[in-house]
């Protein structure tokens, strides 16, 4: 301070407050001695004082930061009144919404291909079939609730504005858009807005809970709120999380009980229980759980606690969670609805964006309104649950809870050849007895891996008319032997097909040993054809991913045992699902292309906004070149003409595939497949039993792809390609490279095509097979007359039956089963007969 007080201008240092009695300040901005503060040695006040300053520097630090924040507390009570205005105009424009119209667009419906038919509903309203009133609801879930979420409930006014202050201050320092949320603010979020994270929606949130605040009671609030908050599992509120969670009404809930759910609410998806195994189970769910006990605790001891229970019950409920049933799946989603709905929500959720972040949640697919159009048609659905029931044996059950083993699983999957879409599926029992899904399970591939051998050998240089061996017995380079079709006491190594055999006959044929000697003839053996067969659509094994083409995405993600080194990888001991099984041999038909198997279609959130859309170009890699692919083609079409596969050749499209079977270590048969093509779709057939590997052979009347398999298959593509135009398949290339010099046997001749015979038999298909020429009808030499005759007019004329040089295909049961006495079983991949070091037993890997 300058002499003679301060310079115009100056403000005088503040002397600290006047005391009642003190005189005023003098111009000096200092006061008198105060009494009492004595004339031996006494100072006056030290102007620094006021803002702390002294000789206690940690004191003096102390006083200035509490002096700093009084200001910046003045400071912000001056912003608060000068905005007070906007928000007094907030709370008079912004009204509270139709809670009904909100709540109700919180559903997501899921939809079959055109957006308009609806497969299902995640969380259809189960909020309002569930609602409980206030008396109705539990005074213990009450308690919890409030324990768990908002212990201040009872005295904020809806809003907390210490929380929202921190939150602020997050905000701000941390650039994060979240919120400490009172339970009316929750309430006012669930039920009447939207959950997006921005400042506007949160200024909205909290004038609404200020005015919910004065419309409704405290109990109307807390009830409301136990109503519509989500418990995870699909589950919205109390009522239904009670009936999923612990088969029970919320009334008949106990304190344990109470308290996990109520700790749930914390994280509903990272805290299922059984979701979250030993480790969340136990200890971070553990962990809220007894913070909720805890809670509750405070709520007795302030009185506040509208339930009876005691600090002894409390502290007796800690130490552990309480039993949780094993879920039960929900009655809407009965038959196959439920097998399509996990479908959907497992592809949602393995979406991505640019940036590698998850494009959808769980609660976000459960509850924000999405609109979900699938790739999936309801007529293709409804034809593949109709084969199985028609064609499957039906003494065999789809679900035996006395007899598991005794279980026969059927899958089947129907895709769109020119884009991947998954048209239709089968996947097995009713969602609601087991939540298996055979058509994404799968089981072992068997012979339908033989295609992407004969592909992977076209690649590498071989062609259709390069021969290899048709005996049986083979040795294979691990020391093994490679059996054939047709094993007998007499003949433990099966048919032998001859010592030269084109890629073509063994394919018709289904000889084991020409393709194990093919997969090695291959530049790198094995390797080559995995390579082949993961390029085409099947999934790599779990170590093997990083193997995967870019943008590899299909359903399930990985196949199992699908080892690269496994000498005998061309017999199918990998487990595929038929999902992914009909996408590849899509891939084929596609002229080498592989499309991204997919589900969904497009994703429209309840503002009408496009969330996701597929776009085609992101699932396309060419597998193939469009020879190879013509050329396997051609052989797969053999098959229903001549081979293993007749029995689809009924359907009056051009068709072509393949049949498998495959055998478990104890030597059984364990799948029967079927899988082929149209120009248009591609299907997949599965048969097996038990957990998947259980003994058909002498279980199932007949047990080769060639059976029920074959049968299935071709009941379901009739009814879907009957009303399509007819397409023809492209015409072999006859490609032929430059092939390794060893491996194989010398190539010879390919047997010429049959030359067709005129025929007053031919039927159309038979025509258009290549089997037989139409005889046209003589022209009438007179006119028809109502007079009887002796003979029919023209009879003279009619030429003689044709002489077929290839003998009528008898569509028997005899003959595709392979039960008749005189005849051998029809080829068809291992056909209960397993390769190992002692040419007896389980198939070696």
């Amino acid at each position: 301070m300058p002499p003679g007080g301060p310079r115009p201008g100056q403000r005088p240092p503040y002397p600290g407050p006047r005391r009642p009695g003190e005189p005023p300040v003098d111009r000096l901005g200092q006061r008198p001695e105060r009494r009492g503060g004595g004339s031996g040695g006494g100072k006056g006040r030290d102007p620094k004082s006021a803002f702390g300053a002294g000789d206690d520097g940690e004191l003096d630090k102390k006083a200035l930061a509490a002096r700093i924040g009084k200001i910046a507390a003045i400071c912000a009570l001056v912003l608060a009144l000068i905005g007070s205005g906007a928000v007094i105009v907030s709370y008079q424009m912004i009204s509270v919404p139709d809670a009904n119209a909100a709540f109700e667009a919180e559903s997501s419906f899921v939809y079959y291909a055109g957006g308009e038919k609806e497969v299902g509903r995640f969380q259809a309203g189960d909020q309002n079939r569930d609602a409980l009133s206030p008396d109705e609801m539990p005074a213990l879930v009450k308690d919890a609730a409030v324990a768990a979420e908002d212990r201040s409930f009872y005295e904020n006014n809806g809003i907390d504005l210490k929380g929202i202050a921190r939150t602020l201050f997050s905000n701000a320092t941390t650039g994060s858009q979240g919120g400490a949320s009172t339970i009316t603010q929750q309430y006012v979020k669930n039920l009447y807005l939207s959950s997006e994270r921005t400042y506007s929606r949160k200024v909205k949130e909290a004038v609404v809970s200020l005015k919910i605040s004065r419309q409704k009671s405290k109990d109307e609030i807390l009830t409301g709120y136990l109503n519509t908050v989500y418990f995870g599992r699909g589950a919205y509120g109390i009522q239904t999380a009670a009936k999923t969670y612990f088969r029970k009404e919320a009334k008949d809930l106990d304190l344990k009980e109470a308290a996990a759910l109520t700790a749930i609410l914390n994280n509903p998806n990272g805290f299922d229980p059984e979701k979250a195994g030993k480790d969340s189970g136990g200890t971070e769910l553990l962990g809220r759980y007894q913070y909720v006990l805890n809670g509750m605790a405070e709520l007795k001891k302030q009185g506040k606690a509208l339930s009876d229970y005691d600090e002894a019950a409390l502290e007796k409920a800690k130490p552990a969670l309480p039993k949780f049933p094993k879920p039960k799946a929900d009655s809407r989603l009965g038959g196959q609805k439920g097998h399509a709905l996990t479908l959907v929500k497992n592809e949602l959720k393995s979406l991505k964006d640019e940036d590698g972040n998850p494009l959808f949640t769980e609660e976000e697919i459960d509850s924000k309104g999405l609109k979900i159009t699938t790739t999936l048609s309801a007529k293709a659905m409804k034809t593949a649950e109709e084969a199985v029931r028609d064609v499957r044996p039906k003494d065999k059950k789809a679900v035996d809870a006395k007899h598991p083993d005794d279980e026969l699983h059927v899958g089947a999957a129907t895709v769109d050849v020119k884009t991947g879409a998954l048209k239709g599926f089968y996947g097995g029992q009713n969602y609601l007895d087991s939540q298996i899904n055979w058509a994404a399970s799968g089981g072992m591939a068997g012979s339908t891996m033989k295609p992407f051998t004969l592909a992977a050998a076209l690649e590498a240089g071989y062609s259709l008319k390069d021969t290899w061996t048709g005996e049986a017995g083979l040795e294979y380079a691990g020391g093994g032997m490679v059996r054939n079709s047709g094993q007998s006491e007499s003949d433990p190594k099966g048919h032998s097909y001859g010592e030269h055999i084109t890629g073509i006959k063994a394919m018709e044929e289904s000889v084991n040993t020409s393709f194990v000697e093919m997969s090695a003839a291959l530049p790198n053996g094995s390797e080559d054809l995995y390579e082949m067969a993961v390029k085409a659509g099947l999934p790599p094994d779990k170590d093997h991913a990083e193997d995967a083409p870019a943008d590899y995405r299909s359903i399930p993600a990985y196949s199992v045992d699908f080892d690269p080194k496994n000498y005998l990888l061309t017999l199918g001991r990998q487990a595929i699902s038929p999902i992914n099984m009909a996408n590849a041999f899509a891939t084929i038909a596609n002229g080498g292309v592989r499309n991204t198997v997919h589900i969904v279609s497009k994703v429209v959130d309840s503002k009408g906004n496009v969330r996701y859309e597929w776009d085609q170009r992101d699932g396309e890699e060419r597998a193939m070149s469009e020879d190879t692919a013509d050329d396997t083609s051609y052989a797969l079409q053999q098959v229903v003409k001549n081979g293993t596969g007749r029995t689809a050749g009924v359907i009056n499209q051009p068709a072509a595939g393949k049949t498998g079977t495959a055998t478990n270590e104890d030597d059984d048969v364990s799948s029967a497949w079927f899988a082929g093509y149209t120009p248009q779709l591609s299907t997949a057939v599965m048969y097996v039993r038990g957990k998947g590997s259980g003994k058909l052979d002498e279980w199932l009347d007949s047990y080769y792809g060639a059976g029920y398999p074959a049968e299935t298959w071709a009941a379901i593509m009739g009814p879907l390609t009957d009303d399509l135009e007819i397409e023809e398949f492209p015409e072999p290339a006859w490609k032929d490279g430059t092939a390794p010099q060893d491996g194989h046997e010398p190539s010879l001749t390919a047997t010429p095509e049959p030359t067709p015979t005129p025929s007053e038999n031919c039927s159309k298909k038979r025509e258009r097979k290549g089997l037989c020429i139409p005889i046209e009808e003589p022209e009438e030499t007179q006119k028809p007359t109502d007079e009887p005759t002796d003979e029919w007019p023209g009879e003279d004329t009619t030429p003689d039956e044709s002489e077929s040089t290839e003998p009528e295909v008898t569509e028997t049961a005899c003959d595709w089963f392979g039960d008749c006495e005189s005849s051998s079983p029809p080829s068809d991949g291992n056909n209960g007969g397993g390769n190992n070091d002692t040419g007896a037993g389980g198939t070696t890997q």
